[in-house]
């Protein structure tokens, strides 16, 4: 309805994810940034939380619309408390293999031999398991043992893992799962959009349906979306949407903050405890923050301040410091090392010289026994000639 009455060729707040309204956030960019890290390194696992309506089911969109084909098999699972066998079923399929019949080793040298058919090919397999949180640890173990297989001393499998911030914390706490977080190689969280990005993301998805200008966003109300949504994707888009319905209903050619206040005060009556975050009147009336202005919505794109943004320095430098923390945790193992090696030489040693308290003291025994039976007997002299090396 909205659409229409502002002349939008379509929704450009719907809540299925969409690749096209890609909007690359700080959290986003960063996340695309340890995705690039991990895919050219080709191996383990890369991680990626948020929480619920965070964004990242269209990070994967993205992701699968950006890979080149011809270098990269992806296969994407959405998780639902999938068993480990089944798990290893929905890889088969995704390999072209019929797991029909086929018990577990059988599946396992099935996975296997196509994993090498695709590496022929010229291409890696990568593996994007979504909701990873619903996985059960043997599930989860069966991963790691996939990533076992490669060739030539490459890996033929890459794993991706999506998932609530549960999983996050179940990954970082279950000793089951050390191995695993062991090849873990980039992980991120995606954190929800700050108070001036809201304006541009705005923009971009009204941009997308060829937004013209109406209706115009005052700053009050950007700061009272902002205020009601969190800086949460999801919930900013259903927010966003019942305010352009407003919008059209009222026939409103600019919406303020009054106007966004309202629609989440009737949010929050239809589904307490489940709608749009309550918001200060006078809160969503303040002034944006000096220093941090969210670019005006009427603004085409390339003119705010996140579009000349520049994504690829951003990566360069993230990959800069990951390859530094990494030398620094080498440097750091072979130090833990060293110091293993000092610590069982000096463990050898301690042993040595209990070894020798002993025997010594097993020797002053003998020779004091034999001092007491010669002082209290009339005999000769013992002869203590055999127990002078003990005791010395």
């Amino acid at each position: 309805m909205y659409d229409e009455h502002y002349g939008l060729s379509g929704r450009p707040f719907q809540l299925t994810p969409d690749p096209k309204f890609w909007f690359e956030s700080a959290t986003h960019r960063k996340a695309m940034a340890y995705l690039g890290y991990g895919l050219s390194q080709g191996e383990g696992f890369i991680v990626v939380t948020g929480d619920i309506g965070a964004g990242k089911t269209t990070l994967v969109g993205h992701l699968m619309a950006t890979i080149d084909r011809e270098r990269l098999h992806a296969i994407k699972i959405v998780s639902s408390q999938i068993e480990a066998d089944d798990l290893l079923r929905i890889v088969a399929t995704g390999l072209d293999i019929d797991p029909t019949r086929l018990v577990k080793a059988q599946l396992l040298a099935q996975i296997e031999r196509g994993l090498h058919a695709v590496a022929r090919s010229g291409r890696r397999t990568l593996l994007i398991v979504d909701e990873a949180q619903a996985l059960h640890t043997n599930a989860l173990e069966e991963l790691r043992m996939l990533s076992n297989f490669q060739a030539g001393g490459h890996a033929l499998l890459q794993i991706f893992l999506l998932g609530q911030p549960e999983f996050r914390d179940r990954l970082h706490g279950s000793a089951r799962l050390e191995q695993l977080r062991q090849r873990v190689i980039a992980t991120h969280h995606l954190d929800p959009m700050g108070p001036d990005e809201v304006a541009a993301y705005l923009q971009h998805r009204l941009s997308v349906v060829g937004w013209k200008g109406r209706p115009d966003f005052t700053d009050e109300a950007i700061v009272a979306l902002y205020a009601g949504s969190d800086g949460v994707p999801r919930r900013l888009n259903q927010l966003a949407g019942r305010v352009m319905l407003h919008g059209a209903i009222e026939q409103l050619e600019v919406i303020d903050g009054s106007d966004v206040v309202a629609v989440v005060d009737d949010m929050n009556r239809e589904t307490p405890g489940e709608g749009a975050h309550p918001v200060d009147a006078a809160r969503a009336d303040a002034p944006i923050a000096a220093g941090a202005p969210p670019a005006p919505p009427h603004q085409p794109p390339a003119s705010t301040a996140f579009a000349q943004a520049q994504p690829g320095v951003d990566l360069a430098r993230v990959i800069d410091h990951v390859a530094s923390l990494d030398q620094q945790v080498a440097m750091f193992s072979q130090r833990l090392a060293g110091m293993d090696d000092r610590t069982a030489q000096l463990g050898q040693q301690v042993e040595s010289l209990a070894a020798r308290i002993e025997e010594q003291e097993v020797a002053l025994r003998r020779i004091l026994t034999l001092l007491i039976d010669w002082i209290e007997s009339d005999s000769n002299r013992p002869d203590l000639a055999s127990y002078r090396g003990l005791a010395g």
